[in-house]
């Protein structure tokens, strides 16, 4: 409870900490450094460890807030919001920027999911640390236990809560609607053929035939079922395939090209590691874009059998 006389109570300090500390432990969890390397350790860590923390202590003082009758708090949460918008437009901007420095572009769209993901991780992080404060000060209120219980109870209803909260936002990735084969490579005169479809007629000089018979990789992304060709057809999801590709096996020369008939796409290229592999795991693990499913309908995996 509040003690307006002698500043905040020990059971008021206890709930401030543990939700906060709960619901910066959540959006760390929730940072993955993987192949991707976005964000970049150490500094993007910090940066989103800090913004997570503001959002968790924003979470853990609504109800020491509601409790005093601080009611002008509401605005102090309008503004928090308000900053995570903000994070969102630096990260988006941010990645613009970079976008001439790698391989192959990211892409528009790609790039506006990453920053929607930033901003609502930070939101996931408020709610986890607010549920977590709401349990202990109900705990306080309506039974008589150690304090002990009373943080082990509220810690594990914010993970809980953190732990629904990161399935219901967790992406589908191109390995949940579409297989990846390896694709055969052929010259034949000044043309580049993957299992038997043209991806280009601009292999005219002999180094560069052999420079892609030696060293070439192609890969073909067949859709699991007809109605998957929407979003793998998709610009801005196959630029993100390239990103992603490129950027984990670099590249010296690549085509990408798509077979209207029956879905396909194909991508063919030189990369600087050689690893078929790899190549597929890359495919398989990129993330499908928030622009391709906006029909819900278009990724329900039962349907089409």
């Amino acid at each position: 409870m509040p003690n307006n006389n002698n500043g905040i109570s020990p059971e008021m300090l206890i709930l401030i900490i543990t939700a906060t500390f709960i619901g910066t432990f959540s959006r760390i969890l929730s940072i993955k450094l993987d192949y991707r390397q976005y964000p970049n350790y150490p500094n993007g860590y910090l940066i989103h460890a800090v913004t997570g923390g503001l959002a968790a202590a924003l979470g853990a003082f609504i109800i020491p807030s509601l409790m005093a009758k601080e009611f002008t708090a509401v605005t102090f949460l309008a503004l928090g919001i308000q900053h995570f918008r903000d994070v969102r437009k630096i990260e988006r901007e941010s990645l613009l920027d970079l976008e001439g420095q790698e391989y192959t572009r990211r892409g528009e769209a790609y790039i506006d999911g990453i920053a929607k993901i930033f901003e609502a991780r930070n939101y996931i992080a408020l709610l986890v640390s607010f549920a977590t404060a709401l349990t202990i000060q109900l705990l306080q209120k309506l039974m008589n236990v150690p304090a002990w219980i009373e943080v082990v109870c509220g810690s594990i209803v914010g993970l809980t809560l953190f732990y629904m909260l990161k399935r219901h936002t967790e992406r589908q990735k191109v390995q949940d609607i579409a297989t990846i084969t390896e694709g055969k490579i052929e010259i034949k005169g000044s043309d580049l053929y993957v299992d038997d479809m043209l991806v280009s007629n601009l292999m005219g000089r002999e180094e560069a035939k052999e420079w892609f018979l030696k060293d070439g990789l192609a890969a073909v992304i067949h859709p699991n079922h007809e109605h998957y060709q929407i979003p793998l057809l998709n610009s801005g999801q196959r630029q993100a395939i390239l990103f992603e590709v490129t950027r984990r096996m670099g590249q010296r020369k690549i085509y990408s090209v798509q077979n209207p008939s029956n879905g396909k796409i194909i991508i063919a290229f030189v990369p600087i590691i050689k690893n078929f592999n790899l190549l597929k795991e890359t495919i398989s693990l990129t993330p499908l874009l928030e622009t391709v499913k906006k029909n819900p309908e278009l990724l329900n995996i039962k349907k089409g059998g």
